[in-house]
């Protein structure tokens, strides 16, 4: 019923169709600068959304190298116009310089593309309503039989890119198969980013690209030290580029932190300052890692869910950052103002775009999150082990994760046995209550709060080898004199 083919020579006689065309022109202008950005908005525009005739074809154009595969630039787009005949009718590359001058931050790019879906909708019922004031004046027309054609006319504005999201399986076979290929090859299987935990790495096959991981605690359990952990096992061992965003802590705490875990040093020393000569020298022997690691921080406090979007892909774009983890969702805030239930609705809003944020860049985001009281008045060992129910009052962020992980210290709550009489003191529980692709448990890591570190506890052991090697070692060499003096460095 409605006309799709080109609705900005169309006039109506009684007022101006509804447009944005200096949103098409940022939108477009985006596109062709940043390289994944198509994907993120094809979904939500197809080219008859384009009330510019211009815009429209040079859009069409990034859609067929988006179905080709190829990357989208200027000089791909000038050549995909040229052999549709179209590169002049849009104004040649003058007309694309000036919409790559005109390009929007790619953290606003989605809510442009919505805004300019609106317009078209809006120019859609303008053009139906006409056609229903005049069908309707007609007195040869059914009106039950045309009602039920208005209603299907409504459904597919309400819905215009409904059938754009579907692909024939073919192409995606060939890329499948090369992940499983690719992950044959490994010996210990872990096809996604180690996380330096052996066993946690064992149940889940590491980090995958495109998933949004949630990681839910009680205050102190050590979700801050779990993820300092985390990120300086993959920075550090593995060379992985990680960034992490800290809401709640200043420069010098969390880098405090990371000095802790990385050197062995109580957190409480490092703030005083009161460091023997062997843990000076234990500074200066692993300190060049942290210095040298590919880990990026941000310490922005009072962060908008755009403005981190929007660093995001600059951390992805500018430095190869592989995983992106935030400390902790709660602390975030948007500028969109919700009337009823307001901080549910506004969690509901960070959980889609984190979601749509780790697709869009490929690569897995981490997110920290409180877990509401309720468990604390709940009795037993099993009573006090975190539930999904628990993280009920953080909007869709159990619906939306791919992996729910809980952190829980059965010592905490005075549990120093397991129902096998295993001894908990010093263990944290690893929970995997929700995961997409792959199996649940739970996993035990050693937890050193004063180092704020999480271990494999045969790391542990190992360690404890080793020092007690040294310690006879030591014992070895007290017959002779020290060369430094009483405090000074240990001779080994």
């Amino acid at each position: 019923m409605t006309n799709k083919t080109s609705e900005n020579q169309e006039s109506n006689s009684y007022e101006q169709m509804p447009q944005a065309i200096e949103l098409e022109k940022a939108v477009l202008g985006t596109l062709m600068i940043e390289n994944n950005a198509y994907w993120s908005i094809c979904d939500i525009l197809h080219p008859n959304i384009f009330y510019d005739c211009c815009n429209k074809s040079i859009y069409t154009a990034m859609k067929r190298l988006g179905e080709q595969d190829s990357q989208i630039d200027p000089l791909l787009i000038q050549e995909q116009l040229k052999r549709m005949d179209e590169l002049e009718k849009v104004g040649g590359k003058q007309y694309i310089d000036e919409l790559i001058s005109k390009a929007a931050p790619i953290s606003k790019i989605e809510y442009y593309a919505y805004l300019i879906q609106q317009k078209y909708k809006s120019r859609q019922l303008i053009t139906l309503a006409s056609q229903v004031k005049i069908k309707a004046n007609d007195e040869t027309t059914n009106i039950d039989e045309y009602i039920s054609l208005v209603k299907q006319e409504l459904t597919k504005i309400a819905s215009p890119t409904s059938n754009k999201g579907y692909i024939q399986i073919n192409p995606l076979i060939g890329e499948a198969y090369r992940s499983i290929q690719k992950a044959a090859v490994k010996a210990d299987g872990i096809s996604g980013l180690k996380t330096g935990f052996t066993k946690l790495d064992k149940m889940t096959s590491g980090w995958q690209n495109g998933d949004l991981i949630t990681i839910g605690a009680r205050p102190a359990m050590g979700k801050t030290a779990f993820i300092i952990s985390m990120l300086k096992n993959m920075a550090v061992e593995f060379k992985t580029p990680v960034a992490l965003f800290s809401l709640e802590m200043t420069e010098t705490q969390l880098v405090n932190r990371f000095i802790s875990n990385t050197c062995d040093i109580p957190n409480v020393k490092i703030l005083s300052g009161q460091l023997a000569s062997y843990e000076w020298q234990q500074i200066d022997g692993k300190l060049k890692e942290l210095i040298e690691a590919p880990l990026y921080l941000d310490f922005t406090s009072i962060t908008r869910i755009d403005d981190l979007c929007e660093k995001c892909h600059h951390l992805v774009k500018d430095h190869g950052v592989k995983l992106i983890a935030i400390d902790y969702i709660q602390l975030l805030y948007c500028n969109i103002r919700y009337t009823d239930n307001s901080r549910y609705l506004e969690l509901n809003y960070f959980t889609r775009r984190l979601k749509s944020l780790a697709k869009e860049l490929q690569i897995p985001i981490i997110v920290l999150s409180q877990l509401n009281r309720n468990l604390e008045s709940r009795e037993g060992y099993e009573g006090k082990r975190p539930q999904l129910i628990d993280l009920r009052d953080s909007g869709t962020l159990c619906d939306d994760s791919d992996i729910v992980i809980f952190i829980h210290r059965p010592d905490y709550f005075n549990m120093l046995q397991d129902d096998r009489g295993n001894d908990l003191r010093g263990m944290a529980e690893i929970i995997i209550a929700k995961h997409r692709n792959g199996a649940l448990g739970s996993l035990l890591l050693r937890f050193k709060g004063e180092y704020n570190q999480f271990s494999n506890p045969e790391d542990d052991m190992n360690n404890q080898k080793c020092n007690e090697e040294n310690y006879s070692l030591k014992s070895k060499m007290q017959d002779y004199d020290n060369p430094f003096g009483s405090d000074g460095p240990l001779p080994f």
